[in-house]
């Protein structure tokens, strides 16, 4: 094998790995609880995971943290990404269901 797996790689094989930097803001206080990784000069597309390396094993409450750190991501093939918008049409018409109902008559 010359290492071109041609059309069957791009389907199905395994994604591009890319290092970047990453922005990363964690806090969990009282105000907000949340983590936030921005991975840096990369665009990224449906179904991309992104395993960012350097952070905190734990955070206890009142503490805040942002810094600077790097990120792999990896890119997904024609396949997953196809996978992930069709799925998340699914997901989104959740988000539809209402549930209204007539009221009671008293």
């Amino acid at each position: 094998m010359n290492g071109h797996w041609g059309v069957g790689r791009a389907i199905f094989g395994g994604g591009e790995t890319l290092e970047v930097p990453c922005s990363v803001d964690i806090e969990r206080t009282a105000d907000s609880f949340h983590v936030y990784a921005v991975p840096e000069n990369v665009f990224l597309r449906p179904g991309d995971r992104v395993v960012v390396h350097g952070t905190p094993d734990r955070v206890e409450f009142g503490e805040r943290y942002s810094f600077e750190t790097r990120a792999t991501v990896i890119r997904a093939n024609a396949f997953e990404r196809f996978w992930t918008q069709w799925v998340a049409i699914f997901e989104l018409t959740e988000l539809y269901h209402c549930g209204f109902e007539a009221k009671e008559a008293a």
